[in-house]
């Protein structure tokens, strides 16, 4: 695949649900990187999207040539905790074609970048316990494991774990 121009990443808007939406069901048709089941329609995430905010819990998507080929969003971690809102839970999505070519890398480092900006000093992200890619690339960002609660989410008669990665974002 030629790569014509470099990818961006930028706040996202509300007309690049449909693509994100997309991206997500890939995460669930693979049943290794989402505790979801059952596929989304973009109109099923309106009031998901509303939530984010570029000034507190963006929602950022990577495009390459005008095409939305991931995103990640940075939630509330126990909402509505006054104590806890310098921590949020971070999650990130790949386009299927586009993994192995560091997107998912460069989108990872742009969020926790940012997190200054927005006032958060650590990111949790909860993962399956099969999902190696993420695992090796929070690892990578210098995420710690927290926790491990084993064979606790099934998958039609497959069971898996859920992590819990933890990075306290670097104060330089």
């Amino acid at each position: 695949m030629k790569i014509e121009n470099e990818p961006i990443i930028r706040f996202a808007t509300l007309k690049d649900l449909p693509f994100i939406i997309n991206i997500y069901n890939q995460a669930i048709r693979s049943k290794n990187a989402t505790g979801d089941i059952e596929e989304f329609i973009a109109k099923d995430r309106i009031d998901w999207f509303h939530k984010f905010s570029t000034d507190k819990y963006p929602l950022y998507v990577t495009e390459l040539n005008k095409k939305i080929i991931g995103y990640c969003s940075i939630s509330p971690y126990r909402p509505g905790r006054k104590a806890m809102e310098t921590v949020a839970e971070i999650s990130y999505y790949i386009d299927y074609s586009f993994h192995k070519k560091g997107f998912g890398s460069s989108l990872l480092k742009y969020a926790i970048t940012d997190c200054k900006r927005i006032g958060k000093e650590n990111l949790l992200a909860f993962i399956l316990d099969i999902n190696f890619p993420t695992i090796h690339i929070l690892k990578k960002f210098n995420f710690i494991q927290l926790g491990h609660m084993p064979n606790i989410i099934e998958f039609s008669n497959k069971k898996c774990g859920h992590l819990i990665y933890g990075l306290k974002i670097p104060s330089t």
